[in-house]
């Protein structure tokens, strides 16, 4: 890539995007398309929206910009879209509420916030999001404030938009000094969303209350300029530069709002009610911006609990954002924050995020009341797992059951942070589960938050984690060695499909060999589809369940093989290899393997690395490891 040339195209890019003309310009865009006249609201939903849709397979929705950031809280997501970015679009009166995002430690409220301020640069760059401002105005004001407001009835229904707030005290001056009150050449541009150029975002960091002035968020008196203007009420004596002022038209962003010092806040009792506030000494000043904060949740129960803060509390929808609950999920966040390092260069053996995942998952579930649920199962329906004897309504019903689930427990950053010990303290070239199992373990001594029962129990957890980890890593090598004998397993299918058939028809079953009929072989039958938990009682329906997807391949012309039905196709290999086991014991286990010995565990090795995503190293390791199983 020429990177000059790159630069360039993109420069040319923004100054194609310029414009500049009269406010009667103006009027004639929006007699042709009113979109540049929605609310900061409104262009912050159709922002999320122009991402696209999806029905999300359960009756809910999943919206696609979240989904490069943001892993396993499609449920909260959706409620904080439609509840409250879809209702204060549509200028219902939840749009003059703060968003107050609240949830544990790394839990993603600030991801976003910070996705949210992106996009809505990102936004400004199309023509649906393009935003036009009054030419020269501190707070890049809406042209429409212009029209006096006995006009603004039948003008709102000729260009079909609202027109909200009045001009800023320093557009109000410039209008009749410059203009001479001449409205339709008041000059207009076009104006890009940036958080770097103070333009349609602003972010407000409380620090030590004794230092931090309210001009911060309204903007200062400039002394040096009242001995030429003579008053502190004249605008051009006035910095409109504090946060609200530059937010205007966009996004305001209070990181740890319910650390601020309670003056600060007083100004957003105005803001979001009326859409104005008190800055200097002026009438009220208009402002068009969602109000974003975040919080974890001590502080606000802290916050509630002062009845002082009733006003405030008043006018807050509260989102929870929830830890994520699904291990597959779980593991995405993982890999986007090790993709983020410098540490790529390190290979990570399959499964090993897996474990760490599947600890901290546990570490964030509740156990249920239902009865027959433990927390694994309960962690794997979560996961989208079928877990025999219960039902999606189980699932809907679990999930409902505590409402601060998933409000506690290990967070990713911890995780990460004992990965990324494990990664710089030992000088390998690849880390595996147990490595990162190791390293989860060793750092909650040093863990200063959990408390000794939390210890006991995270401890266990480790130790599940390592059941299940032990359960795939033998399943990865069953699955390399029966490709050894894929024959084999092609011809244990056959002989399943052809005993159905035969138990499902009330038939006998005639031998290859001798020619003899008998009966359905029932033993073989049940040593294949107990390998997947398939009951006795169930049994019948799994086979005639066999028989219609056969059918149903047939009348389409396809021929039902082998890769057709995964869980029969698991529970082949699984029958193969516990069979096979006596086989791969001795093959993983000896140390002087004999030529056909070695010939396997070549062959096995180059089917981990090359479909299973293993490097030389974790290959040798999980054949030793899985060997060292077997012989327990």
């Amino acid at each position: 890539m020429d990177i000059f040339k790159r630069i360039s195209e993109y420069q040319t890019e923004s100054e194609k995007l310029a414009w500049t003309g009269t406010f009667k310009d103006y009027i004639g865009l929006l007699s042709e398309d009113p979109s540049p006249a929605m609310t900061a609201h409104a262009r912050v939903y159709e922002m999320i929206e122009s991402f696209g849709v999806e029905d999300n397979g359960g009756g809910g929705k999943r919206y696609k910009f979240f989904e490069q950031e943001i892993f396993g809280l499609d449920r909260a997501v959706e409620k904080l879209v439609e509840e409250y970015f879809h209702s204060s679009a549509r200028r219902l009166d939840v749009r003059k509420r703060i968003l107050l995002l609240m949830g544990p430690v790394s839990g993603g409220k600030s991801t976003i916030v910070t996705m949210l301020k992106k996009g809505l640069e990102r936004f400004s760059r199309t023509s649906r999001g393009a935003v036009y401002a009054i030419k020269g105005c501190p707070m890049h004001e809406e042209p429409l404030h212009l029209i006096p407001h006995d006009l603004r009835p039948e003008i709102e229904r000729e260009l079909g938009v609202r027109i909200e707030g009045n001009l800023c005290p320093s557009c109000q001056m410039r209008l009749r000094t410059e203009y001479d009150g001449d409205i339709e050449n008041v000059l207009v541009e076009r104006v890009l969303i940036s958080e770097e150029n103070r333009i349609g975002i602003g972010t407000f960091s409380p620090s030590d209350p004794k230092s931090q002035d309210i001009a911060d968020l309204t903007g200062s008196i400039d002394f040096s300029t009242i001995t030429e203007f003579g008053s502190e009420s004249d605008p051009r004596a006035y910095r409109f530069d504090g946060e609200l002022n530059k937010a205007n038209r966009g996004l305001m962003e209070f990181q740890e709002m319910l650390k601020c010092d309670e003056k600060f806040l007083w100004n957003l009792l105005s803001l979001t009610q009326e859409g104005n506030f008190k800055a200097g000494r002026f009438a009220l000043i208009s402002a068009d911006e969602l109000i974003i904060a975040h919080t974890n949740e001590s502080e606000y129960k802290s916050f509630i609990s002062n009845k002082k803060n009733e006003a405030l509390q008043s006018r807050m929808i509260v989102m929870p954002i929830p830890y994520n609950l699904k291990v597959s999920e779980e593991e995405k966040i993982y890999t986007k924050l090790i993709g983020q390092s410098d540490m790529k260069h390190i290979h990570i053996s399959p499964h090993a995020l897996r474990s760490a995942a599947i600890f901290s998952i546990l570490t964030r579930l509740k156990e249920t009341k239902k009865q027959g649920m433990d927390l694994v199962k309960k962690m794997r329906m979560y996961d989208g797992e079928e877990i025999e004897g219960f039902k999606e309504a189980d699932l809907k019903e679990m999930q409902n059951e505590y409402i601060e689930e998933g409000m506690s427990g290990i967070d990713p950053r911890y995780v990460i942070n004992r990965i990324s010990s494990a990664l710089i303290k030992q000088d390998m070239s690849c880390i595996n589960a147990l490595d990162v199992l190791r390293a989860l373990k060793d750092g909650l001594d040093q863990h200063p938050s959990i408390t000794k029962e939390e210890r006991e129990r995270y401890l266990n957890f480790i130790s599940v984690a390592r059941k299940e980890y032990d359960g795939l890593a033998k399943k990865e090598i069953q699955k390399a060695f029966v490709y050894s004998f894929e024959e084999s397993a092609r011809t244990l299918f056959e002989n399943y499909l052809d005993n159905i058939e035969s138990y499902c028809n009330w038939s006998k079953i005639k031998d290859p060999l001798t020619g003899e009929e008998m009966d359905p072989d029932e033993r073989l039958m049940r040593s294949i589809e107990e390998q997947i938990g398939v009951s006795e009682n169930a049994k019948k329906a799994f086979r005639e369940e066999i028989l219609i997807r056969i059918s149903s391949y047939s009348r389409k012309g396809k021929k039902f093989d082998f890769t057709s039905h995964e869980r029969l196709r698991e529970a082949v290999e699984k029958k193969l290899f516990a069979d096979l086991k006596d086989i791969v014991k001795i093959t993983t286990s000896t140390k002087t393997p004999d030529e056909s010995q070695l010939k396997r565990i070549n062959e096995v090795t180059k089917r981990l690395i090359d479909e299973h995503g293993y490097c030389p190293v974790c290959a040798n390791e999980l054949l030793r490891y899985v060997g060292s199983l077997l012989n327990r």
